[in-house]
């Protein structure tokens, strides 16, 4: 499980206004383009080299692609980190506060203890 990794893809595309339209618009050749391209300078890999053992599994991938929240938290992805990126995405479509009720809706099946969000 690379949970660091997922939370970095998160935390890097939330802060970035073209890669959080780019990854609305085509999430799995964002997902793909980020982890080829982007995870190893957040790695601290200098140019020419490259880490092949921390990378995203193909359920975090599939998460990621799919914008699968529910499946993201019961991979231990940050919920926080979750939730403003999604909302950075998808509250425009929805009225004042209905995105934010929904994504929590659809995680009150979890009950405590919650997934294990420590990286």
């Amino acid at each position: 499980m690379s949970k660091y990794l997922v939370d970095k893809f998160l935390y890097t595309v939330d802060r970035d206004p073209e890669l959080v339209e780019r990854y609305r618009e085509d999430p799995r050749g964002t997902v793909t383009w980020w982890e080829a391209e982007c995870a190893n300078s957040v790695l601290n890999c200098h140019a020419g080299e490259a880490s092949t053992w921390l990378r995203f599994t193909d359920e975090e991938r599939e998460a990621l692609a799919a914008h699968d929240h529910v499946a993201l938290f019961s991979l231990g992805a940050h919920p926080f980190l979750t939730l403003t990126l999604f909302i950075a995405m998808f509250e425009r479509d929805h009225g004042p506060l209905e995105y934010q009720k929904a994504f929590g809706a659809r995680l009150a099946h979890f009950e405590m203890p919650y997934p294990d969000i420590a990286t």
